[in-house]
């Protein structure tokens, strides 16, 4: 074993806060779901930026190499998007303590840190080179050389961000047992992505069906969702009967989240998606509109959807053809009658819970949010 490398605690700067509690009259019924998220998304992004410069203070201690990718990792975390996952734990906080308040946001800081781990990993084993119109994390390192060095890099620091995101909930300001569930959440949530990760890598190699797909997908999205969701029911003290309904319908939420996900990684332009379209098709993956399209088309234009997938690339001429028949089969129409359904699944099961009327509806402006791009494409 090697010498004991723990080093003092993270001396954290003392800064005003930039934000009060905000009371239930700061987001009035009023006020539209995208204006809340984006005033969440502000606040979170400050506590995430305010966190990792606590980081590359210590950091720049160490090693400047360790600056730099502290640096790295603060660019990455903080690109462009909504912050969904923490804005769902917020909604759910609030909706059983009527206010926001600096220790949920603590919780949203490990939330974020959490997300961004799970798509460190995820980028590497995709071997895609752009996420939200930047690089990906193991693109940000050519000044050593070779693509092993950032993928190196890229694995470590996202095992390191799985572990900074476990402290920055664990030193939230919450205590007790509410706490304690919430860090058992992390962990299960951990676990789970990374078993529904395994299953996804093997279905580029086989045709799943879509009972395999639900099973995969259980595990996916769904365990942030049911993290996110949970965490802030549970640490605003909801009822156990609340929480089996909100794990059930965050779970529907995963599986919504998922299936446009997948519509918008085949139709959307590389401007809308921040990356080149089609990336998972050209790997051979089996989002649930392909295994639809799979069961639908037939004949002779079936052999070519499959010769297509087969090459391991796409190019746009082939895209715009796979396209066409997932639509022209009903495979998309499918598919996005799928995420309507659990949709309205999940609005039913927030509507038995007792949080508050104005978060039941910011709850279902929020999963009608996250599904409304599937209108983008008929």
């Amino acid at each position: 074993m090697g010498a004991d490398t723990s080093g003092p605690a993270i001396e954290r700067p003392k800064k005003p806060p930039y934000f009060k509690t905000l009371k239930n009259n700061s987001a009035p019924s009023r006020m539209t779901w995208e204006d809340l998220l984006d005033q969440y998304t502000e606040l979170v992004d400050r506590k995430v930026r305010d966190h990792l410069e606590s980081l590359k203070a210590n950091a720049a201690k160490y090693h400047p190499f360790m600056l730099k990718t502290y640096e790295n990792l603060e660019e990455y975390v903080l690109r462009r998007g909504k912050r969904l996952a923490s804005c769902s734990t917020l909604l759910t906080y609030k909706g059983y303590t009527g206010e926001v308040d600096e220790k949920i946001f603590n919780v949203c800081v490990g939330i974020e840190l959490f997300r961004h781990c799970i798509l460190l990993h995820d980028d590497i084993v995709d071997e895609d080179e752009m996420r939200r119109g930047g690089k990906s994390f193991h693109k940000l390192f050519p000044e050593v050389g070779g693509p092993r060095f950032g993928e190196g890099v890229a694995i470590f620091v996202g095992d390191l961000t799985y572990a900074l995101s476990f402290e920055a909930i664990r030193d939230s300001g919450f205590t007790g047992e509410p706490l304690q569930k919430v860090l058992q959440l992390l962990t299960k949530g951990y676990r789970e992505v990374n078993e529904s990760q395994v299953l996804d890598l093997l279905f580029e190699h086989k045709e799943p069906s879509v009972e395999e797909w639900n099973k995969m997908a259980s595990k996916r999205a769904a365990s942030l969702f049911k993290f996110t969701i949970l965490s802030g029911a549970t640490l605003g003290g909801a009822p156990s009967e609340d929480l089996q309904a909100l794990g059930e319908a965050a779970t529907h939420v995963g599986y919504a989240f998922d299936i446009q996900d997948d519509i918008i990684d085949t139709f959307a332009s590389e401007q809308q998606y921040g990356r080149p379209p089609g990336g998972d098709l050209a790997r051979g993956k089996k989002p649930l509109n392909m295994i639809y399209a799979l069961q639908l088309v037939k004949g002779e234009e079936l052999r070519a959807l499959k010769s297509m997938l087969a090459k391991g690339k796409l190019a746009e001429n082939e895209l715009d053809a796979v396209r066409i028949l997932m639509k022209k089969s009903g495979a998309l129409e499918k598919a996005k009658q799928r995420a309507r359904e659990h949709v309205h699944r999940a609005k039913e099961l927030v509507a038995q819970t007792e949080m508050s009327e104005e978060s039941k509806g910011l709850f279902n402006s929020f999963v009608d949010y996250i599904t409304k791009s599937l209108e983008w494409y008929k």
